[in-house]
């Protein structure tokens, strides 16, 4: 009898798009970005900021990871279902753990996100079969590569001291994110190819827009949280537009022209893998990170929208601005036609640089913010008018 296959439907006539079973799976990230940001807020010092930053990696590489897993195997089958909820559980775990990741919940931390890799990573691996050989050995390799850190995770989380905890996850992330560079190389196993990471392009450019859209969801919802709590005054009401604005601006910058050619160009790509590594994968890291440090400047400035902006804020506000845009810019040079940086984005990185200023001025808050709020929208009305002239130039094909 013939082995079941636990595989996605990748027949001309399949539907790649994201199912309600992947769509419930991401709410649990809706609450780690809440954690994290949150963490962010009440812990801005450089330590809290590098502790967060590890947090962040952790999460992301969870559901990564697990965005891959899924665009192989069938989130409609009812065992695949099952792994997934199991997954969620645990990640429901990791996110709970983060307030206190580096104290007493450490080591919760720590075996969820072990759990979590190893298990799903293996699952993939053994659910491709023996009918994919290739595929199965890449999915084999990456499950060695999180079972040999693994003791690592682990002995992080049981090491009290807080900075000691640190240095052990920071050198183990640095191995976990080295194995897609290094094609997950094992030794007597060799390295795995691109042809073994073929993927749905559309599917995997979907599913890394909609964390986009839980990340900036989180930000509305800080904001409107944040808002409701205040007195009312005309600086906080005008502190309140600017961050819905600039939700506004950075959905307008990503998704109207970046998504939408990012998904065409991954789709026709003849290596999917490979643009699913360098432009998802690395390059989505600092435009989620961006909008997570960007929504602790929105509550900030929301709480205090006079007198003079704190270290913290601008900190925020210009580290949050220039990992979004630096983000953006990467991931549109790698899937543009062209191959070149948005000269809207080098702009506007060129005049964020000029926002430090603002360590020595320490201008009102909601200034700052307006300002930032403006740079924004002028990157996506230029981006906007520029493809608009463009596509005229160019005229019908």
């Amino acid at each position: 009898m013939p082995r079941r296959s636990y595989l996605r439907d990748t027949s001309e006539h399949a539907d790649p798009r994201v199912s309600p079973m992947e769509l419930f799976f991401d709410l649990v990230f809706v609450f780690a970005v809440t954690q994290l940001s949150h963490y962010l807020l009440e812990h801005h010092a450089v330590l809290g900021a590098l502790q967060t930053l590890v947090m962040f990696l952790a999460v992301w590489w969870a559901w990564i990871y697990t965005a891959w897993a899924v665009n192989w195997i069938d989130p409609d089958l009812p065992p695949v279902r099952l792994v997934l909820a199991i997954i969620m559980l645990l990640s429901l775990v990791l996110s709970s753990a983060i307030p206190g990741i580096f104290g007493r919940y450490g080591l919760y931390f720590a075996l969820a996100y072990v759990a979590i890799q190893v298990g799903r990573t293996a699952y993939t691996a053994w659910a491709k079969g023996e009918w994919q050989a290739g595929a199965s050995r890449n999915m084999t390799r990456a499950t060695i590569y999180f079972i040999l850190s693994a003791p690592l995770w682990i002995a992080g989380g049981l090491d009290d001291d807080p900075i000691r905890r640190l240095i052990w996850w920071a050198a183990v992330l640095a191995v976990e994110y080295s194995g897609p560079l290094l094609f997950f190389a094992i030794p007597a196993l060799g390295r795995s190819t691109p042809q073994e990471w073929n993927i749905s392009g559309s599917h995997m450019a979907e599913r890394c827009a909609l964390f986009i859209i839980i990340s900036l969801g989180e930000g509305i919802l800080v904001t409107g949280a944040t808002f409701a709590e205040l007195e009312p005054s005309g600086s906080a009401r005008l502190a309140f537009l600017s961050a819905f604005v600039a939700s506004v601006a950075m959905r307008w910058i990503y998704f109207d022209i970046g998504a939408r050619r990012g998904s065409d160009h991954i789709e026709h790509d003849e290596r999917p893998g490979l643009i699913g590594r360098d432009a998802y994968t690395y390059a989505h890291i600092p435009i989620v990170a961006g909008i997570i440090v960007l929504a602790v400047a929105n509550e900030q400035v929301l709480a205090h929208p006079t007198g003079h902006s704190a270290t913290s804020l601008i900190i925020s506000l210009l580290g949050g601005g220039l990992l979004f845009i630096s983000g953006t810019m990467t991931f549109k040079r790698l899937t543009g036609a062209t191959g070149r940086w948005p000269r809207s984005h080098l702009a506007g990185l060129l005049f964020a640089l000029f926002g430090l200023w603002a360590f020595a001025a320490h201008p009102p808050p909601l200034q700052l913010h307006m300002a930032a709020t403006g740079l924004f929208l002028v990157i996506a009305i230029w981006e906007w008018g520029w493809i608009e002239r463009w596509a005229r130039f160019r005229g019908p094909k």
